[in-house]
C-alpha cells in the first residue's frame, strides 16, 4: 500500500534510526498520526531541545549540559584512573556497567586509514595534555574489540609509554566486531575487572 507522501516521508526518516526497520518505523509513524497531536509535538520539542541543550564535555567529551559533565564535575570520582573510549555513547555504556569509578576520555572515534582517520581527527593531543596535567596512574583502553578498536589501542599504548603510566585494556569479554554500546551491563563489568596491562 502506498501511504501519501508526508506518511512514507516519515517512515524513510524514522527507518533510519538504529534499530529502527521498515515495519517498526511504519508502526512508530501511523502510531504518532493517531496519538494525541500534543505526543507528536512533546517529541518533536524533545528532539529540538536535546539537539540545542547537549554540548560535549571540554575534559572528557561525554555528553553535558555545562562545561564540564556530572562525572568531571564530580569529586568523589577516582582521577587517578583514566578510562579511554571512543565516543560519548562508550561512556554512558561503562557508566550502567556501575563497574568503573574514574574519569573518562572519549577520542571521538577510533583510528581507521581506510576511512582517511587518524590520530589528528581524534582527541588524542587532548588525552595526551590531560595525562600530562592529570598525571593518572592508571589509563585504561576500553575500545571496541575489532581491527581499528586494536590498532588505536596500540597506537595508544605506544604513546603512553613514555609516560610512566600503567596501561590496560578491558579484557576482551565482549564479543569481536561488537562495540560498547551494544553490551551488555554484567559484560561491561566483568571486562574491566578483567583488564590487563598491554
Amino acid at each position: 500500500m502506498q501511504y501519501p507522501a508526508p506518511i512514507e516521508t516519515l517512515i524513510k526518516k524514522l527507518a533510519k534510526l538504529p534499530g529502527i526497520g521498515n515495519r517498526s518505523a511504519e508502526r512508530i509513524a501511523l502510531h504518532l498520526l493517531q496519538a494525541d497531536a500534543r505526543l507528536s509535538n512533546d517529541l518533536a520539542d524533545a528532539i529540538r531541545n536535546c539537539r540545542a541543550q547537549i554540548r560535549y564535555c571540554t575534559r572528557c567529551g561525554n555528553y553535558s549540559v555545562a562545561d564540564l559533565c556530572d562525572i568531571c564535575a564530580n569529586l568523589k570520582r577516582d582521577t587517578g584512573i583514566l578510562c579511554v573510549v571512543e565516543r560519548a555513547n562508550d561512556i554512558l555504556a561503562m557508566e550502567k556497567s556501575a563497574g568503573f569509578k574514574g574519569v573518562y576520555h572519549a577520542l571521538g572515534g577510533k583510528i581507521s586509514p581506510l576511512n582517511g582517520i587518524g590520530p589528528e581527527q581524534l582527541r588524542v593531543a587532548g588525552l595526551m595534555q590531560r595525562i600530562q596535567t592529570e598525571k593518572p596512574r592508571e589509563v585504561v583502553l576500553a575500545l571496541s574489540a575489532d581491527i581499528d578498536g586494536d590498532a588505536t589501542a596500540l597506537f595508544l599504548a605506544n604513546e603512553l609509554k613514555p609516560h610512566a603510566v600503567k596501561v590496560t585494556r578491558i579484557a576482551h569479554g565482549l564479543a569481536v566486531g561488537s562495540t560498547l554500546e551494544q553490551s551488555d551491563e554484567v559484560t561491561l563489568a566483568r571486562a574491566v575487572e578483567g583488564r590487563r596491562e598491554m
